[in-house]
């Protein structure tokens, strides 16, 4: 008996759909051999569908997560129900180049994939379908996004001129290495400093100039300090380092490296090359300030010290007050 026309105009419409259907469609047997490969599937892998039919798939495909899809694929018969992965999972099953001319940019396909049962006419689960869904427009925007707030994230932490933290974000860094040190007594220093003289060099070769010595005074300090320092601009030509773990002596030896390479350092400017010196107070953590504030004002005490003591020196809160 023929097949109603119905039927088979139903069909080709059927199969025309999903050969022009903007998401790819992979139909597999319970062996993995492709049983359906459309026309998403076969532009975008350069398989076409007549090479690839009843193949199986990671033949083709041997950089497939085979033990992951497997897995999934064994739930969803097991279960007899659909599973879904978005591409923040895992980025993509199929690796395809991405092809979209606004996110050019994207080294590969972003994929969410669905894996669905089919059902056979005994009941039972014969098939597997996968569905890949092309979303590199959002995942390239999602992460766009994700990155402009981990930048101004940033941008709110640090000085705009030197990179270094600013003062509220390195204040409440000392504020957390006060805490630590009262829990667990690790020694810990902090340094106050700032320019000598700093009014004259802007006064003289202006504001410009006096920014590039501000930026060199930073990178000095960038170059000299440990991954586990924290360094912030306090205000103008003020600057204050936090040294972990570190006793008086320690500190000093680090205080006075930074200080021998800025006084013997020249910072070329449009204006004028300019010498320029620092002075230097440490305060070593100890039992006797009763919050960070206090801790903070002996280091400042002994950076008058330094300045008061002739400038372009280094002095230890306790030491000479």
């Amino acid at each position: 008996m023929s097949q109603p026309q119905s039927d088979l105009s139903a069909f080709h419409w059927l199969i025309d759909m999903l050969e022009s259907v903007e998401v790819g469609v992979v139909v597999l047997d319970l062996d993995y051999r492709v049983q359906a490969w459309n026309g998403f599937m076969a532009s975008h892998s350069g398989v076409p569908t007549a090479m690839i039919h009843n193949q199986v798939l990671f033949d083709f495909f041997p950089d497939l997560p085979q033990k992951w899809l497997k897995r999934k694929v064994e739930s969803v018969v097991l279960l007899n129900t659909r599973t879904f992965t978005s591409w923040e999972q895992r980025p993509y099953l199929f690796r395809f180049r991405n092809t979209r001319p606004i996110t050019g940019t994207e080294p590969f396909m972003y994929q969410n994939l669905t894996i669905s049962p089919v059902i056979g006419p005994d009941g039972n689960v014969n098939k597997i379908c996968l569905m890949i869904y092309d979303v590199t427009d959002i995942a390239s925007s999602r992460m766009a996004l994700e990155q402009a707030n981990k930048e101004l994230g940033r941008l709110s932490m640090t000085d705009g001129l030197t990179g270094l933290l600013n003062r509220g974000t390195w204040e409440n860094h000392i504020d957390a290495e006060f805490e630590r040190h009262r829990r667990y007594g690790h020694e810990s220093a902090l340094v106050m400093f700032d320019i000598d003289h700093f009014k004259p060099v802007n006064d003289t070769y202006g504001h410009l100039a006096g920014d590039e010595v501000i930026k060199h005074t930073a990178q000095i300090i960038r170059d000299n300090l440990r991954s586990s320092d924290r360094a912030g601009r306090y205000g103008g030509e003020e600057f204050g380092i936090i040294l972990p773990e570190t006793n008086a002596e320690g500190a000093r030896v680090i205080c006075e490296r930074i200080r021998e390479t800025i006084e013997n350092a020249t910072v070329q400017t449009d204006a004028a090359p300019i010498q320029y010196t620092i002075s230097m107070g440490i305060a070593p953590l100890t039992n006797l300030p009763d919050n960070y504030m206090q801790w903070l004002q002996q280091a400042d005490q002994a950076l008058y010290a330094a300045k008061t003591g002739g400038r372009n020196q280094v002095r230890v809160f306790g030491d000479d007050q």
